[in-house]
């Protein structure tokens, strides 16, 4: 299909095309308005998730993603069609494809809800489509800090339940709903060049702190980094998945149960391709029940090997 951008104006039958590579330097170009054909997203949507009820319009739409705002959400502000784009491109790339229509469906709000959520194309609540729904009570005006922060930490979470035609995210319980996010968001950065928000996030990696599995952790700092630095950076994080999708228990496209630490420990080594017992013991501890599961994890997952 080719490419499309989407603008809705107000009193125009125009579309507004926004190119370039950053805010400042966006030019525009007018494009005719055609008829939008049965595989073209919706020019509205009506939301029925939890709290939210908005009538969004689409406002961008190409074959990788469609992005709608709210009416509160200026529609001149075009930077997250882009950005959006580009993450969503590097995730396809690096671990697969994410449903049939393959879209990442972006929906902004401006001065409600406060947070995000994802969905998956596995999930009927958000009609089947790989979703981020964000809000905040700011604008969107640019694109670092939170802003940034906030979307690709969504897009995060639809590859950890949806990646490798598996839904559910088994590991969710042990890392929470930001420590994955923390590499796989550092990992992005990393690979579309963005430089100032890799190191702003490694930087701030550095002295954050989180309460568990113990007070004190790091995540980054002492589990993920080391891993993904030493041990094969972006291929190791795809691997993790890779290995879950062939070897944890499924019932058809849907895992069956969460994993233990002995597990993690254990799937994260044969992604790594070393034994990470040391790296868990010097970033959280090493208590004697994980000891039992790691052990019952090798019996268990034979086929996943590691020095």
């Amino acid at each position: 299909m080719k490419k499309k951008l989407r603008i809705l104006a107000l009193l125009s039958l125009t579309f507004v095309a926004v190119h370039g590579e950053s805010c400042k330097n966006d030019t525009t170009e007018k494009i005719k308005l055609t008829v939008p054909s049965a595989d073209e997203p919706p020019l509205t949507w009506q939301e029925h998730w939890f709290e939210h009820k908005q009538l969004v319009k689409r406002i961008y739409y190409d074959d990788n993603v469609a992005v709608y705002y709210d009416d509160a959400v200026d529609k001149n502000i075009t930077w997250p069609a882009r950005k959006m784009e580009d993450i969503w491109k590097y995730v396809k790339k690096t671990y697969g494809t994410f449903g049939k229509e393959g879209r990442l469906y972006v929906i902004l709000h401006s001065g409600k809800y406060g947070g995000g959520h994802p969905a998956t194309y596995f999930d009927g609540s958000h009609d089947y489509r790989n979703v981020i729904d964000v809000g905040q009570e700011g604008l969107w005006t640019d694109s670092t800090g939170w802003n940034l922060g906030a979307t690709a930490h969504e897009v995060g979470h639809i590859v950890e339940g949806g990646s490798k035609n598996v839904h559910n995210s088994p590991a969710f319980p042990i890392w929470g709903d930001s420590k994955w996010m923390e590499i796989f968001q550092y990992d992005v950065y990393k690979a579309l060049g963005w430089n100032d928000a890799a190191t702003s996030l490694f930087a701030e990696m550095q002295t954050k702190h989180d309460d568990f599995p113990v007070a004190g952790a790091q995540w980054f700092r002492n589990w993920f980094y080391p891993i993904y630095n030493e041990h094969g950076g972006t291929a190791t994080l795809n691997k993790f998945f890779d290995l879950l999708a062939k070897n944890f228990p499924k019932n058809g496209n849907a895992y069956t149960r969460d994993m233990n630490w002995g597990e993690f420990v254990h799937f994260w080594s044969g992604a790594a391709g070393v034994d990470l017992k040391a790296q868990a013991t010097l970033a959280f501890g090493w208590p004697a029940e994980w000891e039992v599961q790691f052990q019952q994890a090798k019996k268990d997952f034979p086929a996943i090997t590691y020095k």
